[in-house]
């Protein structure tokens, strides 16, 4: 398994009892989660059970999800009378066919009239046919979630590839000024002597005091710690990647310590090379912190 990224798009679609439905589902990053569903009208009870569906599915990430229905154009509609409509025209003409002055009504007359002859969509279907109907849905929105999260995945599987190029420049980089530090001492201690030499040639120098200002330098410099530090959080990065569980605010939250002690690295450090390594450090860091922003 790998971390997972917040940007996706998945598209569900299928039938039940001649209407034809289609889910969309479309995903960017979110520093939370947030769901905005857009129904068909007289479908609001789909929404709690897709908002639980999708907070079981997703931590983070901005998701609008459509549904869109429409009659199968190769089923015809199903019809139906209503018969409640048509025994209240007979009996409001029953006086008029009594008195000779219309003739008794005809099923073809009827029929023709508006509101008599329903199709399933216009009459009232039962609660459970509007339940197997919903259930249909629902079950679709499933399915979308679920080609949304593959999608996710993918993009996950893209950075957890980008993020262990990063860890392994960042072990270059942090052996390259574990080396470069460990000549610190030395190079302390010349750059004292050439100093004083060049102050007072004339003067000859106590070996014991000017081993004594080197060792302050080198203290003064000393960047073991945070080099251990940035260890810890180059394998801490490892380990992030390689997890299911949504990473991205401890991916947030690592990108800030490694900024911290690459710029530690920079403002103790007391020779050249040791700087270029820590400013290449911090381009690293940027980097992750960057691409930290795309992950669940």
């Amino acid at each position: 398994m790998t971390i997972s990224g917040m940007t996706g798009f998945a598209r569900a679609e299928g039938e039940h009892a001649g209407q034809r439905w289609t889910w969309e589902l479309k995903s960017v990053n979110g520093r939370g989660l947030d769901l905005k569903l857009r129904l068909p009208q007289g479908f609001d009870a789909l929404e709690p059970p897709a908002r639980a569906a999708t907070n079981a599915k997703f931590k983070r990430g901005s998701l609008q999800a459509s549904l869109n229905l429409a009659r199968d154009p190769g089923v015809a509609a199903p019809l139906k009378i209503d018969f409640a409509l048509v025994d209240r025209l007979i009996d409001a003409g029953e006086g008029l066919v009594r008195e000779g002055k219309i003739e008794k009504p005809r099923w073809d007359g009827l029929l023709s009239i508006r509101g008599v002859l329903l199709s399933e969509d216009a009459a009232e279907v039962s609660e459970e046919e509007r339940s197997a109907f919903e259930a249909a849905l629902l079950a679709g929105f499933e399915t979308a979630l679920a080609g949304l999260a593959e999608a996710r995945q993918a993009e996950g599987r893209t950075l957890a590839a980008i993020f262990s190029d990063a860890a392994d420049k960042l072990d270059a980089l942090i052996a390259a000024a574990r080396k470069t530090a460990g000549a610190a001492p030395a190079a302390a201690l010349d750059r004292i002597k050439q100093r004083l030499e060049g102050l007072a040639p004339d003067i000859k120098l106590d070996p014991q005091r000017v081993a004594q200002e080197a060792a302050m330098a080198a203290m003064r410099a000393d960047v073991a710690e945070e080099l251990e530090r940035l260890t810890a959080h180059a394998g801490e990065l490892r380990a992030l990647i390689t997890k299911p569980e949504p990473a991205g605010r401890r991916l947030d939250f690592l990108s800030q310590e490694l900024t911290r002690e690459a710029n530690t690295l920079c403002s103790k450090s007391a020779d050249l090379e040791l700087t270029r390594i820590g400013l290449d450090l911090k381009t690293v860091v940027d980097q992750i912190k960057e691409q930290a922003a795309n992950v669940e």
